[in-house]
């Protein structure tokens, strides 16, 4: 596990075993704030450590950015943290948590110590306060990955924990391009310091620019695609022929997982579209 001190009290963490997903700890006088957790126990314990012996500070609070379980399947390792969290994150994680987690136990013995932990504070709009130390923490909604996510802006800092909502290739299995495309649009206009990316590495001042509007093209060329495939027979031969690079993305990103998930994303936006196109026509027969 990479860690590194953003700002005064602030670090961020990213996993070296699973698509560099990353979480985040914002201290106080007495006590913490984790921003998610990671993928496997192992890491997620080692931040716990980190935290409470080389920092020397309680977890009071975890956020969860989303649902997903790279993110927030670790509440369970830090007991009597009050968990904080997007109210579709909380329906989520009730609904699919549990049968996803049995699942993968099956598959990963790592996985036998995980228990889902509810989030116990949640919020649907507008803006959630939580102070630290010298710290303010800004929680907000940014869809887009997925129909629960949230941001957490360190105020005084201009850092932002952007959850899924800001990757090195955007991803909308999950979720929704038209929100995840204003959401990148609005942390572009944020003036930040720093993007903490939900996977990759953390984006400096000088580059934001560049890589809100990278995200931006991408999400435009997936989108020109899917609606071309609209119109072809072969639609699925097609996509099949619409490289990651073709639309300004490299597949080294995310330890080379970017490649599958490119696939993923033109094909769920194509099934997206194929559907409200139906939909609609429905409504026109009507």
């Amino acid at each position: 596990m990479h860690r590194e001190r953003v700002s005064e009290n602030v670090y961020w963490f990213q996993s070296e075993i699973y698509a560099q997903v990353t979480a985040g700890v914002v201290t106080g006088s007495q006590w913490a704030v984790v921003i998610d957790t990671l993928a496997l126990p192992e890491e997620t314990l080692a931040m716990r450590e980190f935290i409470e012996h080389e920092i020397g500070m309680p977890v009071r609070y975890i956020i969860n950015t989303h649902h997903h379980a790279d993110h927030a399947w670790g509440n369970c390792f830090f007991p009597g943290a009050t968990v904080i969290a997007h109210t579709r994150c909380r329906q989520l994680l009730e609904e699919r948590g549990q049968p996803s987690l049995e699942a993968a136990k099956k598959q990963n013995a790592a996985l036998r110590q995980v228990k889902i932990v509810l989030p116990h504070m949640t919020f649907e709009q507008g803006e959630f306060n939580l102070r630290v130390g010298k710290k303010n923490l800004v929680l907000f909604p940014a869809g887009g990955h997925s129909q629960d996510g949230l941001a957490v802006l360190v105020e005084e800092d201009r850092v932002l924990f952007a959850g899924d909502a800001f990757m090195p290739l955007p991803y909308l299995v999950d979720g929704n391009l038209d929100d995840l495309t204003a959401s990148i649009k609005r942390i572009g206009r944020m003036g930040l310091e720093n993007i903490v990316q939900g996977h990759g590495d953390i984006i400096l001042r000088g580059e934001i620019d560049a890589a809100v509007k990278e995200n931006l093209n991408y999400l435009s060329a997936i989108k020109k695609a899917a609606r071309t495939a609209l119109r072809r027979k072969a639609a699925g031969e097609f996509l099949d022929r619409i490289s990651i690079e073709e639309c300004g993305k490299s597949r080294v990103h995310l330890g080379g997982l970017a490649e599958a998930l490119h696939r993923r994303n033109l094909r769920a936006l194509y099934l997206q579209m194929r559907d409200s196109d139906k939909a609609d026509d429905e409504k026109g027969d009507d």
